[in-house]
This record gives C-alpha cells, structure tokens and sequence, in this order.
C-alpha cells in the first residue's frame, strides 16, 4: 500500500488525538433499535439474513421505552438520535406509536428501510409522529436493484418512496446504495436518477460478506474498488448530491476526499445498540459476539459507562495482518463489524 501524503498524515495525527479524547468521553449520540428480524424482502447481500417470519418475536415497545427513559437523565435528548431499524421497521404496526412516545420525550428518531412499504399514507402517520430522519436503500437501476432484493416490484416502490421523501423538507434524508461488480458500470445513471428525484445526500457502500451475502461474490477487485473511489470524489467536486463512502473501512490516500470526516470505527465510542433479544451492542452491523449486557438484566447506562472496553482500547486488534501493518496508527484494527468472534479480521480494503 501506498504511503500517505505530509498533508494527510498531518490531518490524521491530528484526528488521531481527537479520537482518543472522544473514546475517553465516549459521548452516547447515536442509539439503534433492531425492533424486528422481520422483513417483506429477501435481498441477497442482507447481512443479518432477515425473513418475512422469524423465530425471535419483535421486542415489545414497552421494554424499549424501558431503556430510554432509563438514558433520559444522563444524556442531552436533543443530541442523541434514535435509529429503528431491522429487519425491516415498516413491518411493525406500532412503529408510529414508538416514534410518537419518542418525540413526545424529545429524541430525535428515523428509521432506515428498503421502502417496499412506504405508502404515502404510511408516511403521512409517520410525520404525524415526528420522524426526523429515514434512510432507503436503492442498490441500482431497475433490473440489478430487482435482482439484489429478489422482488420485482423493489425498485419501483422504493423510488417513488425516494421521491416522496426527498420532497418533504422537515426529514433528515440520503439513499444507500450497495456498489457490487454488476452495478459499478451505471453508477453515473444512478447518481443522475437520484438528483432527477431531488436526493441531497447519497451513501455508497460495499458489502461484507456476513449473513446471506457469504453465499455472493459481490467483491470489488482493486482496480473496481479504485473505479468507485474516483467517482465518488469526482461527485462530491461535482457539488450537486453529496455523496460519501460508507465506514467500510480506513481508506489510506482516499481518506478526507472520499468522505466528510476521517475514518473511525464508532461502535460502542458514541454509536451504542438495543438488540431484538435485548442485547445491548454497538453498531448493529456487528455480527460477531461483541455484546456487552442485556437489557433484561442490566442498565443500559451503567453498561455504556464502565463496560465496551474492547471498542475504546483497539490495541489488542494488533494481530494477524494488523501487527506488521504500516497504517495501524490511524486505522486501529479496522470496523469492529469486520472482526470475527476470536478477535480475527476477516476483509481489510487496504491491500486492495
């Protein structure tokens, strides 16, 4: 790999030093709700190999609220969002009696979904509980997002949804799209579909193959994977969507041009979890055993406060490939949702 530059190098030390106060303080701003493993799609890269039904039953509202109020004297409620997801959250008819019960509390919450079900009369309930922000996914044009989620109607459903919100000014909104080997050639189309659709905000991710996205060969090559760091940096120059890489990763060279901020892993530093079975996680991507409680029997504040230690000291991520490796001061091991549950890192873009 490529050495890095004096001017990023500089930019780094310094985030480096910024990252470690905020692991000191580890400042609870984004919490996620795995509310259902339930889902109306089947899509090939689901990293949690979600159904429409499930074994695990939704986790009741009552034992979520649970928890938020038990946050609620030791965090700002403005400052910290909620994030429902899933599965996927349309799925439960309570959602807008959540959202509602969190918006009368302050907490600004949104939610991220495939857009299948997302009506116009169900967005309108939604406003009326005072959704702040919503993330949907559209992996492609029609034919490749229709293959990815395995439903012929996936893609015209959730670009009207993309439309709809896109055009309500009081929701916090971008699209997601997963960048594989067989959408890489029309991403140039996609981003012009998404500005035709008013879209500000657009992330671009690749996909781990964890769930049922081990059984794919949705991998980038290197020269693919350097295609699509060009082209978001040429669109973010461009000006006209802001689009950003997702936190697969520390970039090298590509870092401070390809996103808005350096990379850092989050998890359990200000990104903390509730689980469908109660767990209290961290990112919700993580799919190795880095649990840290469980609702039914600890304090979520408590946890937060004295437990994560393996998300806030990454040093013993240096082994394996990670020991030798000339980056470590300003990658740190990497995303915790790329380690498996011995500690080993199982994807690292850096090579490539």
């Amino acid at each position: 790999m490529s050495a890095l530059d004096l001017r990023r190098r500089l930019a780094l030390e310094l985030h480096r030093k910024q990252m470690k106060l905020r692991r000191d303080e580890h400042p609870l701003r984004q919490l996620f709700w795995e509310c259902t493993h339930r889902c109306n799609l089947s899509c090939r890269h689901c990293g949690s190999d979600c159904k429409t039904t499930v074994d695990h039953p939704d986790m009741p509202k009552e034992d979520f609220l649970r928890v938020i109020d038990s946050l609620t004297p030791h965090v700002d409620n403005h400052r910290l969002s909620i994030v429902i997801t899933g599965g996927e959250p349309l799925m439960r008819k309570d959602l807008e009696e959540v959202g509602l019960a969190l918006y009368k509390r302050e907490y600004p919450w949104g939610i991220v979904t495939n857009g299948l079900a997302l009506t116009k009369s169900r967005f309108d309930s939604l406003l009326r509980a005072g959704i702040h922000s919503m993330t949907i996914s559209l992996d492609g044009l029609e034919d490749d997002h229709n293959w990815m989620r395995g439903n012929k109607l996936s893609f015209q459903r959730a670009l009207a949804a993309i439309r709809m919100v896109a055009a309500e000014p009081s929701v916090n909104f971008d699209v997601v799209t997963c960048v594989n080997p067989r959408t890489l050639g029309s991403l140039e189309q996609i981003r012009q579909l998404l500005i035709d659709a008013g879209v500000k905000a657009w992330r671009l991710f690749t996909v781990f193959p964890a769930g049922r996205a081990k059984s794919e060969d949705f991998e980038l090559t290197q020269d693919q994977l350097k295609r699509l760091m060009s082209f978001i940096i040429d669109t973010r120059r461009q000006g006209v969507i802001k689009a950003s890489y997702c936190c697969e990763g520390f970039m090298g060279n590509y870092e401070g041009d390809v996103r808005d901020y350096f990379y850092s892993c989050e998890a359990g530093v200000s990104v903390g979890s509730v689980l469908i079975d109660g767990s209290i996680g961290a990112c919700p991507s993580i799919r190795a055993n880095y649990n840290q409680g469980n609702i039914y029997n600890d304090d979520f504040w408590d946890v937060w406060q004295n437990r994560y230690q393996p998300f806030r000291d990454r040093s013993w991520m240096k082994t394996g490939k990670c020991a030798d490796c000339n980056m470590w001061r300003y990658c740190e091991g990497n995303g915790m949702h790329l380690r498996d549950n011995d500690g080993r890192l199982m994807h690292c873009n850096l090579p490539r």
